[in-house]
């Protein structure tokens, strides 16, 4: 048996949203994200519903394998969702989505717990999350999601 101590990084960043939490739970989704994110085309998507919830799973594309999302917690009334990715020989990681009504619609706190599996690849993919990475990993979708509540189109251009 080969027990080891954990090479993980965690980080989480609140983004402003211009909506409220009922109007932003649906778009935090393997389908709908394609409204919002200019280029998102999961390979493959398993829901009764056709859309998120509980127990959905997709499958995105990834180095060096593609990577498996499973929703382990879909709770639409209390404006939360939690995904497991695994991405095979790199990282297994943990991401939550809380959201909460504010006066002019909501914030979203976004956690991605990434541990690495043990490999090269994975260490690497650890020691590069960064802080300042994840910021503007984060301030790229909240940019992103707000545009498409404002004008329901995506926002032109490459992911960050």
């Amino acid at each position: 048996m080969n027990i080891q101590p954990p090479i993980r990084v965690a980080h989480s960043y609140v983004q402003r949203l211009a909506a409220a939490p009922a109007r932003v739970l649906p778009l935090l989704c393997p389908v709908r994200e394609a409204d919002w994110i200019e280029g998102w085309d999961p390979l493959r998507v398993i829901s009764a519903s056709g859309v998120a919830e509980g127990d959905c799973v997709f499958a995105t594309a990834a180095e060096p394998a593609d990577a498996i999302w499973y929703i382990t917690r879909h709770e639409p009334e209390a404006g939360f969702v939690e995904m497991l990715k695994i991405t095979p020989g790199v990282t297994a990681c943990r991401l939550t989505i809380q959201l909460r009504a504010t006066p002019t619609g909501c914030d979203a706190t976004v956690t991605y717990l990434h541990t690495s599996l043990g490999t090269p690849a994975g260490d690497a993919f650890v020691a590069g999350f960064t802080a300042a990475h994840y910021e503007q990993f984060m301030r790229d979708w909240e940019g992103r999601l707000n545009h498409y509540l404002a004008h329901g189109t995506p926002l032109p251009g490459e992911r960050g």
